[in-house]
């Protein structure tokens, strides 16, 4: 600014050159540019005396622009700084603090203002955690519902061996979390829907570029509208015909046989243990039975 450099030229501004100065200064930042207010407030720090007006208007901008005043600007008597800290944030503070004259008084405030700020800090955290716990406790109260929901909509019988196609249910829970953005929701229904835990779920969802979630939609026989739709709300990048393409490359045997894989390798390490001996007689008989029946449920999906 023009005028700036006028008074930034005055070795000793009169009392008159000062009050012209304070009543232009305020309008003449507000017209200028984030660039110019830069420039000018620089300026203005390097300046023995300026109004204490305009060091009290300089002082409460924004700490981008305040910071280089606060900190190296002589012209800033006590009692405007005692104001500031009053009415500031800790990052004013802080620049206050890393002046080279500071007096016993300021010293003093400074340090009562971060026991101020500390304590503000703590109140915070202390309601944050509470909301966060708060959260929790009804994220867990969900999942217990959902699983309620869920089994109360499947009927009483012996699981079957192998992966199962998602009921209804589970489609409707999966479409409405994905519009939701809830995420944790849609890992809680993944999990149920895998017979797995949610740590497989979870992991399945963190694959960046959608293709093992892809696979599960398709391994579950989730309609294709459905499984593109929920792709495309959990990764954006699928969005404008990218989940489309991407499920067109898949082929639901190879997804079934890969999902049902990841679900032993989830059933071995965070199910009941490893199992048991190969050689064993029930091993043998239910491992045969259980190769029958996924063998024909892969057929039967693939083939549909």
């Amino acid at each position: 600014m023009a005028t700036v450099s006028s008074f930034e030229s005055l070795r000793f501004p009169s009392r008159s050159d000062l009050y012209q100065f304070g009543e232009l200064f305020a309008p003449l930042y507000d017209a200028s540019t984030e660039e110019a207010r830069r420039q000018a407030v620089a300026a203005l720090s390097r300046c023995p005396q300026i109004p204490d007006d305009t060091a009290l208007f300089i002082a409460r901008q924004p700490i981008g622009i305040a910071a280089i005043f606060l900190m190296g600007s002589k012209a800033i008597p006590d009692a405007t700084l005692m104001r500031i800290l009053r009415a500031s944030g800790p990052e004013h503070a802080h620049a206050i603090g890393r002046r080279d004259d500071l007096s016993p008084a300021i010293i003093e405030a400074l340090v009562g203002t971060h026991q101020d700020h500390a304590s503000r800090r703590t109140g915070e955290d202390r309601e944050l955690a509470l909301a966060e716990a708060a959260r929790l406790e009804r994220e867990e109260q969900m999942r217990e519902e959902l699983r309620a929901l869920v089994r109360a909509a499947t009927p009483a019988a012996e699981a079957p061996a192998g992966l199962e196609p998602a009921t209804e249910m589970h489609q409707v829970l999966f479409v409405r979390f994905a519009r939701g953005g809830e995420i944790g929701m849609l890992a809680v229904t993944l999990a149920d829907a895998l017979a797995s835990s949610q740590w497989l779920s979870e992991r399945i969802l963190l694959d960046v570029s959608g293709r093992q979630l892809a696979e599960t939609l398709v391994a579950l026989d989730l309609p294709e509208a459905d499984s593109a739709f929920i792709l495309e709300k959990i990764y954006p990048h699928l969005a404008a015909g990218g989940a489309e393409a991407l499920l067109s490359t898949l082929d639901p045997a190879e997804a079934i046989l890969r999902v049902e894989s990841w679900q032993r390798a989830d059933s071995y390490t965070n199910g009941n243990g490893l199992p048991k001996a190969a050689n064993g007689d029930d091993a043998q008989a239910n491992g045969q039975d259980h190769h029958d029946r996924s063998s024909l449920t892969t057929r039967q999906r693939a083939a549909g």
